[in-house]
């Protein structure tokens, strides 16, 4: 994860920064003034990407001093201060909206995933996520998922067979062989999923001895029909169209997964803000700024 987040926080950096720098604190603020300021939640939120947000400044200040007074994966409530920063005023300045970007989005998708997981709990269903993460920030997406309770499905195209529609069409529209063929390519060990749209479908892919089935897009009506037409036989998980309202009925039915592509692709940014004030500014009054969601 340290490679991954050094190189994610380069290039947003650099998309900030770019060759100039600041330009607007470099005019403003003298070199030598120093100041501090408040990682502040402005609602209630399961924190996620503290880490991250420590690692930006370091990475435009090794000196700027990071204060972490809370945890990732910790419920706080308005106005709980969850970070101090301090150091050169141009630097916090340069970092804060990068550092809040990255604060903001993660807990928005631990704090959907904590409410998706609420909505499901007594139940064995297990909600997923999905790869319709923002691009580069699958890492750090995934691993606020998992802050938020709920669990990953595959990271990428390289941990896991998934068989999809366009899969099964170029196969000539056969479930059966694209079962066949992904078994013969796979190691022993790796699971193979396969996406169905209708009970026919459903029937070949267990006969062909798919691991798990994805009813893609079926109705309550439907998805009860599936599990009965299983009996246990395959773990089921159903995608498409999953909501917070709909988890419960889906729990009732009787299917094994739901992954939820909403998680990560749709996830609010929270409301959390950097209060920043000059501590020490020589000839100067103290001022004070804020930056907000």
């Amino acid at each position: 994860m340290k490679d991954y987040l050094d190189r994610l926080i380069e290039l947003a950096l650099d998309e900030d920064l770019g060759a100039a720098g600041d330009v607007t604190s470099n005019a403003l603020v003298p070199p030598e003034v120093v100041g501090s300021g408040e990682l502040l939640a402005k609602e209630q939120l399961v924190l996620a990407g503290l880490e991250a947000f420590a690692r930006v400044f370091h990475a435009v200040d090794r000196d700027v001093r990071v204060e972490l007074l809370r945890r990732d994966g910790e419920e706080i409530k308005p106005r709980i201060v969850a970070a101090k920063v301090s150091g050169r005023l141009r630097s916090l300045l340069a970092a804060e909206r990068t550092a809040l970007n990255i604060v903001q989005r993660m807990s928005g998708i631990a704090t959907l995933s904590q409410q998706a997981m609420t909505v499901v709990r007594g139940s064995k269903l297990k909600v997923l996520d999905t790869r319709k993460t923002p691009p580069g920030l699958r890492g750090l997406a995934k691993e606020a998922v998992r802050l938020g309770g709920a669990s990953n499905h595959r990271f990428g195209l390289f941990d896991g067979i998934l068989i999809k529609d366009n899969h099964i069409a170029a196969v000539g529209g056969s479930i059966k062989e694209a079962l066949r063929r992904a078994r013969a390519y796979a190691p022993r060990l790796v699971k193979i999923e396969i996406e169905v749209t209708n009970l026919k479908q459903l029937a070949e892919a267990i006969e062909g001895g798919a691991d798990v089935v994805m009813l893609d897009n079926m109705d309550d009506a439907q998805i009860r029909q599936a599990v009965e037409l299983t009996a246990g036989r395959v773990p089921l998980e159903v995608s498409g169209g999953v909501t917070l309202e709909r988890l419960p009925r889906l729990a009732k039915l009787g299917v094994d997964f739901v992954s939820m592509g909403s998680l990560t692709h749709s996830a609010r940014a929270m409301d959390l803000s950097l209060e920043i004030a000059t501590t020490r500014s020589p000839g100067r009054a103290p001022g004070a700024r804020k930056a907000r969601a």
